[in-house]
């Protein structure tokens, strides 16, 4: 089984959480890292969650809260520790600004052993 290297981009991100990313129903994949810019004319915060499926109900969890980014700046919400992504979970951004921030993340996918 092939392991492939995706980016997983969303430009726009605001008030709203959006999905950045979510595995192929058959495949795990491992969040290498997420940077989150802010292309507003003031600082913002941003928050990171993901959400596990394999829960019943659904499990969300905090991977950054509400952190400030500086205008003009970027968050590394993940930068050297790996998430481990399983089928179907969901990674979700959202900032405090409407339209505030580019989000731009690295992932590999099909992780799964045969």
């Amino acid at each position: 089984m092939a392991n492939d290297f995706k980016n997983a981009i969303k430009a726009g991100v605001g008030t709203t959480a959006v999905e950045v990313y979510a595995p192929p129903t058959s495949k795990s994949s491992i969040l290498i890292e997420c940077d989150i810019a802010n292309k507003h004319t003031s600082a913002i915060t941003a928050s990171v969650t993901v959400t596990d499926v394999s829960t019943s109900p659904d499990t969300v969890g905090y991977l950054v809260k509400d952190a400030p980014i500086p205008v003009g700046g970027s968050l590394q919400a993940i930068a050297g520790q790996k998430i481990v992504l399983e089928p179907e979970d969901k990674l979700k951004v959202q900032t405090s600004v409407n339209g505030s921030a580019d989000v731009v993340c690295s992932i590999l996918e099909d992780v799964n052993t045969p």
